[in-house]
């Protein structure tokens, strides 16, 4: 089996496990929580995203990664953190425009990480010219969309956030 392959299967593994995780035992807490707080405990893993930035770094990821894939992956996932920690500050300080900043960074969020896919995709990215990094899209990447999944879903609920 080549390396496309079993990345494409290590994708797919994860999408189907965390799909499950969170159907099983993150939904069900979540959904009866305020929306507020559900909100901040999908945006939270998102503030990890600097991680992403490892891309840029020679000797973690092979020379071969083009610079095409590199930068949009690395700086799209450096924007989604930052947004994701305003998105916190807003709701955790009861800011008018919170949800807005939710949106903002929920679709930033997930457009950057279907993108990079695409983009990998569209470039023919060899798995292997990820190096070390090649946890980000196999493992982090899957968890994270499925909760800009769930995110969506709090956002688009009826109701506005509750004031605790």
């Amino acid at each position: 089996m080549g390396s496309e392959a079993v990345f494409v299967l290590n994708i797919v593994g994860i999408f189907l496990a965390f799909g499950l995780l969170a159907r099983l035992y993150i939904w069900p807490r979540l959904r009866i929580l305020p929306k507020e707080r559900a909100l901040i405990i999908l945006m939270v893993p998102h503030t990890f995203r600097f991680v992403g930035l490892t891309f840029l770094i020679p000797g973690v990821v092979s020379p071969t990664l083009t610079a095409k894939i590199a930068s949009p992956a690395a700086w799209g996932d450096f924007g989604a953190a930052i947004l994701a920690f305003i998105a916190i500050a807003g709701i955790s300080r009861r800011w008018s425009f919170s949800t807005l900043l939710v949106w903002l960074f929920s679709l930033w969020g997930s457009v950057d990480l279907v993108y990079a896919y695409l983009n990998g995709i569209r470039l023919r990215l060899d798995p292997g010219s990820l190096g070390a990094a090649y946890y980000i899209p196999t493992a982090i990447v899957p968890p994270l969309l499925i909760t800009h999944g769930m995110i969506f879903w709090l956002l688009i609920r009826s109701g506005k956030m509750v004031r605790q």
